[in-house]
């Protein structure tokens, strides 16, 4: 740690440089959230509509009723 202290125009250019590579990481992390939310929102309307497309076809075609279990005889032996 041997720096001369360094001069108030050289602070500033500091900061300003510190302060400008922030706003660039903010911009970037927020086009990162942007596009995450993109691909949710389309991956979510294309369930949406896969769910839709199944229910519509569930009530078109009702379930065919199950075969009631015949009741045991019992064994009388």
């Amino acid at each position: 740690m041997d720096e001369e202290p360094k001069s108030a125009a050289e602070l500033r250019e500091i900061r300003l440089n510190r302060k400008l590579a922030q706003d660039a990481e903010g911009i970037k992390a927020m086009a990162e959230i942007a596009a995450a939310d993109i691909a949710i929102r389309k991956r979510t309307e294309t369930l949406r509509a896969m769910r839709l497309a199944k229910e519509a076809a569930d009530r078109d075609k009702p379930a065919e009723p199950k075969a009631q279990a015949k009741p045991k005889k019992k064994n009388l032996a």
